[in-house]
């Protein structure tokens, strides 16, 4: 799995979990979902993501957008 691929499972199992932990547990878990969203945009812009330099640094191969 590529660096690119692995950011965006990560991003979407994260959307997921605050999702299902917003509507069993408490409301402010949406606001994870928020989080995500705006580091989601912010790396498209800026080519920066923390998640790359952490899946980049446990030996995934750099893929084309976080190279």
């Amino acid at each position: 799995m590529s660096l690119d691929r692995a950011v965006m499972a990560f991003a979407g199992f994260m959307v997921l979990l605050s999702l299902a932990l917003a509507h069993f547990h408490s409301e402010y878990w949406l606001l994870l979902t928020v989080f995500v969203g705006l580091n989601l945009i912010q790396a498209s812009f800026t080519g920066f993501c923390p998640a790359a330099l952490v899946l980049k640094r446990l030996g995934l191969r750099p893929g084309v957008a976080f190279s």
